[in-house]
């Protein structure tokens, strides 16, 4: 029997979506009558998975139809705060699936609704869900299930996202200005290959002259280029995907992960970061009730660098042995400051880890903030010193054939 994904609206304006099953839209609508309900819109779910055929769908790329954090963001504080005015989950799911902006999203809710009105537990709900829900949110709210402290546990990840949420978009900042030089530098690089080079190259041919293996490069590059310019962004979207597949491998990105904790500007950063999410991340797993070998295991995978990755696993199978957290991190001294592991100390014996966390992670937070604002006076030069070498070798380059010339006039 079909299944549809529906929308209806009550005879006291009460807006309902979900999804049925039915033999047609008729029995659905009778259906949805009887529960006192008006059918407004349906679509059969196989239709609303794949779209319509001759409609190309954006969503249908994967890095491009995902759930942004903030739009999970703004979820859970909402939820929290309805779930807090006393709205039933069902009904306060149903009406953020309404309000959401991405449809991903919004399907994704209504589910959850439809399992959790079935009997599901609402966490178990989620785990269907887990290309969009982390496993750090989805055993949160297992927790808080149990425990009876949802609304709680809401308010530690609304927190929780709102942190990594700021943290990551200092770190995209920092990189706006060097992205937009080095964009402009490559977009007049090319602009002058394409334009300037042949008519120069011309003039060159016309005069008959000897060029040297530079003028010879830069002229094949602007002709290649000029005539052959679709073979360019063929090699780039070949690129582009060729480093997708590299970081998706686990040899790929460990190379890649290494290399970015050698860079000299870099690895500060990435240092920084890591320890932030995970004193931050840590603190709220342990501040809801996770068991702290569990915590370590979450925190593992919400870490970006594999070396951080294998770092949680490894304390925690050390701490799952009987060792204390700081002693099964320092051996890892050389990724997290020696800061991390003595704070850990003091949480241990006094039993405020969390709390000792949670401040851990402010410092970490300011410190990223501080090394950010840094990065643009850092790299500044470097980007000149490299703008100055391609202006230098493509003047050289063009000039260096006229200096021959004019030397054998005299």
């Amino acid at each position: 029997m079909p299944r549809y994904f529906y929308t209806a609206k009550s005879f006291k304006g009460e807006i309902k979506s979900g999804i049925l099953e039915a033999k047609d839209e008729h029995q659905l609508a009778r259906s949805l009558r009887q529960e006192g309900y008006i059918l407004i819109s349906a679509s059969l779910e196989k239709e609303t998975k794949k779209g319509p055929p001759t409609k190309f769908r954006w969503g249908a790329l994967p890095f491009l139809g995902g759930v942004s954090l903030t739009e999970k963001m703004m979820f859970t504080r909402n939820l929290r705060i309805m779930i807090a005015a006393g709205i039933s989950l069902p009904r306060a799911l149903e009406t953020l699936a309404l309000q959401s902006k991405s449809k991903k999203f919004s399907k994704a809710l209504l589910s959850v609704d439809d399992e959790i009105t079935k009997g599901r537990s609402f966490s178990d709900s989620l785990a269907k869900h887990s290309d969009i829900f982390s496993e750090l949110f989805i055993s949160m709210v297992k927790v808080g299930e149990e425990a009876g402290t949802l609304e709680e546990v809401l308010k530690i990840l609304t927190n929780q996202m709102e942190r990594e949420h700021e943290l990551k978009s200092k770190v995209k900042g920092a990189m706006v200005y060097p992205a937009v030089i080095i964009s402009a530098m490559v977009g007049i690089g090319i602009l002058m290959l394409i334009v300037v080079v042949p008519q120069l190259a011309k003039t060159f041919e016309e005069l008959n002259i000897e060029l040297p293996p530079t003028t010879k490069l830069v002229i094949n590059l602007g002709n290649f280029l000029a005539e052959k310019w679709y073979f360019c962004i063929l090699i780039i979207i070949g690129l582009l995907f060729l480093l997708r597949i590299i970081l998706k491998t686990k040899g790929g990105k460990r190379i890649v992960d290494f290399l970015t904790l050698r860079i000299p500007i870099i690895s500060p950063i990435i240092k920084k970061t890591n320890s932030a999410y995970t004193v931050r991340t840590l603190s709220s797993l342990i501040t809801s009730g996770v068991p702290i070998v569990r915590a370590l295991e979450i925190v593992s995978g919400t870490l970006g660098n594999i070396y951080f990755q294998e770092a949680m696993i490894d304390a925690s199978e050390k701490v799952r042995k009987g060792s204390k957290l700081s002693d099964a991190l320092k051996p890892h001294e050389r990724l997290y400051p020696s800061t991390v592991i003595q704070m850990l100390e003091v949480g241990e014996e006094t039993g405020e880890t969390s709390t000792i966390l949670a401040k851990l992670a402010d410092f970490f937070e300011e410190e990223v903030t501080n090394a950010t604002k840094n990065l643009s006076a850092v790299i500044e030069p470097v980007l000149m010193l490299l703008i100055g070498a391609a202006v230098g070798f493509f003047a050289i380059s063009m000039i260096q054939p006229i200096y021959g010339m004019l030397g054998a006039i005299k």
